[in-house]
C-alpha cells in the first residue's frame, strides 16, 4: 500500500506562491515569512551575489556579514534541467531558506539542514521539491547535476539589485 501525502489548504496555498515566484526579492520574502512562523527569528538588510562557484555548494552565508552567495552556475543548470517555474523555484526557495537561517547566526550545518528541512515539510508537505532537497540534496530532484562538474570559484561577481527590499529603509 502507497503512502498517499495528504497536502492541507494552507501547505497548497504556499506551494501555490512558490511556484509563481516571480524574482529573487519575491522568493526572499516568503523565506522570511515562513521563517519568522516557523522559528520566531527575523532580521533584514540582507545582500544576494551570484557567483560561480564548485557544484558541490549551493550557496554560502558570510559569517558576520549581510551577504548570501549563490552559486550562478548550478543555479543557471537547475533551470536548464528543471523545464519548469516552479521546480526551480522549489530549488531557490530552499537555498535561500538554508542561507538566511546561517545569517541569523546558526553555523552548525547539520543543525540548518534539519531546520531548513522541517519548515519546508511544514509549509510545503513531505512531497514538495524544496522539501525533497532540504533533506538530502539538489541531485535528489535533478540527478544530472551529479555528472556536472565545476571546481572553480568565478572571479566576477553579480550583485541582485532590489534584494530584500522589505528590509531597506526609505530613505536611499
Amino acid at each position: 500500500m502507497r503512502n498517499i501525502a495528504v497536502v492541507t489548504e494552507r501547505q497548497a496555498e504556499f506551494r501555490a506562491k512558490v511556484a509563481g515566484i516571480k524574482d529573487f526579492d519575491e522568493a526572499f520574502g516568503m523565506v522570511k515569512s515562513a521563517v519568522f512562523e516557523k522559528f520566531k527569528m527575523h532580521r533584514a538588510g540582507l545582500s544576494l551575489i551570484l557567483q560561480v562557484m564548485p557544484t558541490n555548494l549551493g550557496a554560502y552565508h558570510i559569517l558576520g556579514s549581510n551577504v548570501i552567495v549563490m552559486n550562478s552556475y548550478v543555479l543557471a543548470a537547475i533551470r536548464q534541467l528543471s523545464g519548469c517555474d516552479k521546480e526551480y523555484n522549489a530549488y531557490l526557495f530552499m537555498v535561500l531558506a538554508h542561507e538566511y537561517l546561517h545569517s541569523l547566526g546558526l553555523v552548525d550545518e547539520n543543525t540548518v539542514r534539519q531546520m531548513t528541512y522541517e519548515m519546508c515539510k511544514e509549509i510545503l508537505g513531505e512531497d514538495h521539491g524544496s522539501t525533497k532537497m532540504a533533506k538530502e540534496d539538489p541531485s535528489s530532484l535533478f540527478p544530472q547535476l551529479r555528472s556536472m562538474v565545476q571546481t572553480q570559484f568565478g572571479r566576477e561577481f553579480h550583485v541582485i539589485k532590489d534584494f530584500d527590499k522589505a528590509g531597506q529603509s526609505y530613505i536611499q
